[in-house]
This record gives C-alpha cells, sequence and structure tokens, in this order.
C-alpha cells in the first residue's frame, strides 16, 4: 500500500507542478504582452514628439509672438519623453494635448500659415499619429485589461503574487480631457 501512496503522491506533486508551470507560463506571456503594448504607445508618442518640433518650427516663422505656447509644448514634450509610468505618460500627454490645442488656436490667426504646405504635411502627419496614438491606447488597455483579469481570478491569483506578477496600469486619460469643449461662436 505505501508504494501505491507514494505513486499517487508523486501523481499529485507532477500534476501541481505542470499547473504552477502552465500558469507562470501564461502570465509570463500576458505580462510580455502588456510590455509589448506599451511599447506601441511609447512608439507613438515618439513619433509625435518628434513631428512637434518641425510644427513648433514653421508656427514659429509665422508667430514669432507666441512665445508662451511653443515654450509649453517644448515643456510638455519633455516631460512625455522622460515619463517612467504609464500614469506620468498619461498625464504628460494630456498636457501636451492641451498645449496642441492652443497652438491650434493660434493658427486659426495666421491665414497663411495654413495654406503653407509644410504645415499642411506636418499637420497631416500628426493627425495620423493622434489617431495610432488612440489606437494603441486601445489595444494596450485591452491586453492590460487580460492580464488584470488574469492575476485576480482564482485559482491564478493564490500564485501570481507569490511569483511576483502584479496588476498593471490602464493608460488613463487627465480628469480636464473628459470635459467637454465649451464652443462659442459669439453673437454676431
Amino acid at each position: 500500500m505505501k508504494k501505491s501512496t507514494i505513486v499517487i503522491g508523486l501523481v499529485v506533486l507532477a500534476f501541481i507542478a505542470m499547473s504552477l508551470i502552465g500558469t507562470y507560463n501564461r502570465l509570463v506571456n500576458l505580462d510580455n504582452e502588456v510590455e509589448t503594448q506599451w511599447a506601441q504607445i511609447d512608439n507613438q508618442l515618439k513619433r509625435r514628439a518628434d513631428l512637434i518640433p518641425n510644427l513648433v518650427n514653421t508656427v514659429k516663422g509665422f508667430a514669432a509672438q507666441e512665445k508662451e505656447i511653443m515654450t509649453a509644448i517644448a515643456d510638455s514634450r519633455a516631460r512625455l519623453a522622460g515619463a517612467a509610468s504609464p500614469a506620468e505618460a498619461a498625464e504628460a500627454d494630456a498636457e501636451l494635448t492641451g498645449a496642441l490645442g492652443r497652438l491650434l488656436v493660434i493658427v486659426e490667426n495666421y491665414p497663411d500659415l495654413k495654406s503653407d504646405q509644410t504645415f499642411i504635411r506636418l499637420m497631416d502627419e500628426l493627425s495620423g499619429t493622434e489617431n495610432r496614438i488612440s489606437v494603441a491606447r486601445k489595444d494596450y488597455n485591452e491586453t492590460v485589461r487580460d492580464y488584470n483579469l488574469a492575476v485576480r481570478t482564482f485559482p491564478t491569483n493564490l500564485v501570481a503574487p507569490i511569483m511576483g506578477f502584479e496588476k498593471a496600469e490602464f493608460f488613463e486619460i487627465a480628469e480636464s480631457d473628459r470635459e467637454t469643449p465649451e464652443v462659442d461662436f459669439g453673437d454676431e
């Protein structure tokens, strides 16, 4: 009887070991997918950050007196480049988005700028990049959702913390971006 108990015990231990290995490998795979998707966001944010100096220099030629907005764009671009987490990147991204919005208001005051081919090309590239960032954010957040679901569901939630797997951060927009912008055409 003792031999059969040992064999059953070894089979149970082998089953538990294989389950733990499978769980670990699944979590590693999901964690890598989160990192891959974050790299896509980072890549698109870098692309936008690289486009901005060209856009700013083009606008500077037409609107030299608009130094404050140019400084705000440069500062928020630097914060975005130095962001160490999705939360920091989201905050810096919100600042940069706001600064770019103010830049577009300036553009409206310079009709010659709006017809400049360099400016038009840069704005088209920036618009395409904004779309790519939006898709990358969506893909990242879906991947984080899947990863967090795996980390938090039973029985994985029992072993994930022991193996060093914790919830990942979503890429969330700033609270100010949730507000509906006010449009005022005036009473003329």
